[in-house]
């Protein structure tokens, strides 16, 4: 393409569409989901030139339906993933050469496609696979993930336009070169933008991507392939996999060629994978770059001078929002004793009035948790609260798998501010609540900041200037993204860069800047014009 043609990017966000009744968009995504819904699909391996589809074979089924198949995805072995990476290794040469502003007008393109033809289609597909109400799904699979290919082309110009000095008969520019071998994205359920975003961060800097996307956003993952391949992009600059991801994993890991992991998920595998990195590290042909963003037992703090009602706004839609799978829900809340009758009225005002059921009912705020395991997990703290003589339900501690992994909202008061429910990370519609003294506010700042080994999200809501001061001082590593007055989630690309450190991960900041500078390797050429002709200095005249 001509270079002249391509501009960057305005830096606007992506407006979210509201879906009320009459609305063409309500039409539209109802019709494409009720379309989806009774049709099956089968999704291949993307391997180069390639859609594979393999014998073995796993179902989709919805979460809040979890009897009905809405298709298969296949499942890889051994040589599927060998043949991948080489795959991206074959057609890197040609992807790095590609001069940056067509590699940016193809992930503008793909922008163009979600928001536009695409919308209903990827919105529809992680209602069904991932069981996301409208909203949810809308502030996700279509803005979220618009919002992160606008801004990292943003980002990217920002980047190539950084260049040091130049002075004399000297010319000095940095060459922001991809990394040398490939990149492995391992990608979660929860956010079908992160999902696209980990692997087209990386491919939009040049580099070549393998991509395992979670079992359980497969169905999004491959809306997300053909909006790639519909915008330009060159086959096998991101081969997607699935199956195994123990197997896929050791595999990526003992390649000479592996560069770098961009990952969302757990904390526990994170910290499996960076040991196996580091076993592995005299086999790299460079030092892999790692980049994880991982859990989080995030936190909401009231002091005495907080309205009520908006602390259990902030509590409700932080703890409840997609059914408290988020890294970023809040898990544990701290309020004051003054105002804790208040809170707990307000609370159950605003729970009572929350529907749950399919997302394609529109007046359901909760769906379904993602599949029988985490069910489990979830239905196992509800118990032990019940069980344990620190700790009360307050709300909820209802549950249903008979049609899907239904979990009521459900908040747990406790007096432990060290038991489970307020330490172990659930990743779901639990929240618990610990009261304190109102002269012990301080004190409680330090009772969270040592409570988690997690520093991802919290929140400090207060109407109190010196206050708020206080707790961005005594809180400052206890959350990479700290929020005042509001809940500890639901950040925006371009305003709210994301993560967290301590056992949160790697603090890259998702949908910054500084996300994408760990996919090149800076290269400093010197030019020098006039150069001597003899070693000798002046001082040595």
């Amino acid at each position: 393409m001509k270079e002249n043609i391509f501009q960057v990017p305005d830096r606007v966000n992506e407006p979210v569409k509201n879906y009320l009744k009459g609305s063409e968009e309500r039409k539209n995504v109802s019709e494409t989901y009720h379309s989806m819904f009774s049709s099956k699909i089968n999704i291949p391996l993307y391997i180069g030139e390639e859609e594979i589809h393999t014998k073995e074979t796993k179902d989709i089924n919805p979460p809040h339906d979890k009897n009905k198949i809405v298709g298969t995805f296949s499942v890889c072995n051994s040589n599927h993933v060998e043949n991948a990476i080489n795959n991206c290794l074959e057609i890197k040469d040609s992807w790095t050469n590609t001069p940056w502003k067509q590699r940016a007008a193809i992930f503008l393109k793909a922008a163009e496609l979600i928001a536009g033809p695409y919308r209903a289609k990827i919105n529809a597909a992680t209602m069904i696979g991932q069981s996301k109400n409208i909203f949810q799904a809308e502030i996700d699979a279509a803005c979220e993930f618009v919002d992160f290919l606008k801004f990292n082309i943003i980002y990217m110009s920002e980047i190539y336009n950084e260049q040091p000095l130049t002075v004399g008969n000297v010319s000095n520019s940095l060459e922001y070169r991809p990394l040398e071998g490939f990149v492995y994205a391992i990608t979660p359920f929860n956010f079908t933008a992160i999902g696209g975003n980990l692997c087209a961060s990386a491919a939009l800097m040049g580099n070549v991507v393998l991509w395992k996307p979670s079992d359980h956003q497969i169905y999004s993952a491959k809306v997300i392939m053909d909006v790639f391949n519909e915008a330009g992009l060159p086959k096998g600059v991101i081969n997607m996999i699935t199956g195994d991801p123990e197997m896929i994993t050791n595999i990526a890991l003992e390649n000479f060629n592996l560069s770098g992991i961009h990952f969302t998920g757990s904390t526990h595998v994170f910290k499996e994978i960076w040991s196996k990195v580091g076993a592995n590290i005299s086999k790299y042909k460079d030092y892999p770059r790692i980049v994880g963003e991982t859990g989080g037992k995030d936190f909401i703090v009231s002091h005495p001078s907080a309205d009520s009602l908006v602390v259990s706004t902030a509590i409700v839609r932080g703890a409840f929002e997609y059914q408290g799978q988020k890294c970023s829900a809040a898990s544990r809340v701290y309020i004051p004793a003054s105002k804790s009758i208040q809170i707990f009225e307000n609370l159950k005002n605003q729970v009572s009035t929350i529907k749950m059921g399919s997302p394609i009912d529109f007046e359901n705020f909760m769906t379904a948790v993602i599949h029988q395991r985490s069910y489990n997990k979830i239905v196992s703290y509800i118990e032990k609260a019940k069980n344990d003589e620190d700790s009360k339900i307050l709300i909820g501690g209802d549950y249903d798998d008979s049609k899907g992994y239904f979990i009521s909202p459900t908040i747990i008061i406790t007096t432990n501010p060290k038991c489970a429910t307020m330490t172990q990370e659930i990743f779901g519609p639990v929240v618990t609540i610990y009261v304190y003294p109102d002269n012990e506010w301080k004190k409680t700042l330090q009772l969270v900041d040592q409570t988690s080994d997690y520093a991802l999200t919290g929140a400090f809501i207060s109407n109190e200037k010196e206050t708020i001061d206080y707790a961005l001082k005594h809180l400052r590593y206890s959350a990479g993204n700290f929020y005042i007055n509001d809940k500890p989630s639901g950040a925006v690309v371009g305003q709210q860069p994301f993560g967290g450190s301590r056992a949160s991960g790697t603090n890259d900041k998702a949908g910054s800047k500084l996300n994408l500078l760990r996919w090149v390797s800076p290269r400093l050429i010197k030019e020098n014009f006039n150069p001597p002709t003899d070693y000798p200095y002046p001082y040595m005249t």
